[in-house]
């Protein structure tokens, strides 16, 4: 139960930092940070204490496996996001060379 807390701990920072925070880094951190907490939060969805691993060996026993599609979701996620973290913090390094700052505030020019 402590880890679920933890995970929607570290989901709420992640979106308070994309919400009140001004700094387009920082904001890139927030996304990171709320993408982690959900990765962790479905791995442990599928986690099941005491266990195997989702190997067959002989169809008549039958015994507790963990279940793999979390895990499977949870790595198709982490690829996804390493593909859209290195977009953003491409935006962003170009954004910073055209106006010189992160701070959203400061980058008038970008109002459509």
């Amino acid at each position: 139960m402590i880890l679920i807390i933890a995970c929607m701990l570290l989901i709420v920072i992640g979106l308070y930092a994309v919400i009140t925070k001004r700094n387009l880094i920082k904001i890139a951190i927030g996304f990171c940070m709320t993408e982690y907490g959900i990765n962790l939060l479905f791995a442990f969805i599928g986690f099941k204490k005491n266990a195997l691993a989702p190997i067959i060996t002989k169809i008549d026993a039958p015994k507790m496996f963990v279940d793999p599609i979390p895990q499977a979701l949870v790595l198709t996620s982490i690829v996804i996001g390493l593909g859209t973290t290195a977009v953003m913090l491409a935006m962003i390094l170009r954004i910073y060379e055209k106006y010189k700052t992160f701070d959203i505030n400061e980058i008038k020019k970008l109002k459509g």
